[in-house]
């Protein structure tokens, strides 16, 4: 039992890092699908958290961080449930602005 526990645990923690990986690209999907309804003929980026190197561990990898090609000094936070669950979260603030947030949800 405890060699079955030990092996368990083994997978657990040489499969969690490619899980979360795979579903970090599923809810990049749901979220470019969202803003290409919201913004259509915008482009934007993506930030993931890097959630494999150190100094990561109490971040929530799941947050992706967007930021349009019009607007480069905010990064929008997105967080996808799934494809019809999408809610922004939050944004950052990269500069002092001088105008409003274009794409604040």
């Amino acid at each position: 039992m405890a060699i079955f526990l030990l092996l368990s645990f083994g997978v657990f923690y040489f499969v969690c890092p490619y899980w979360i990986d795979m579903q970090i690209e599923k809810k990049i999907e749901y979220i470019q699908m969202h803003l290409e309804e919201q913004y259509p003929g915008e482009t934007w980026s993506y930030k993931t958290v890097p959630h494999r190197e150190s100094g990561y561990k109490d971040v929530n990898p799941y947050y992706i961080g967007v930021t349009f090609e019009t607007e480069p000094e905010v990064e929008y936070q997105y967080f996808a449930r799934n494809k019809n669950d999408i809610i922004q979260t939050g944004f950052s603030i990269k500069q002092e602005l001088q105008s409003d947030l274009l794409h604040l949800e």
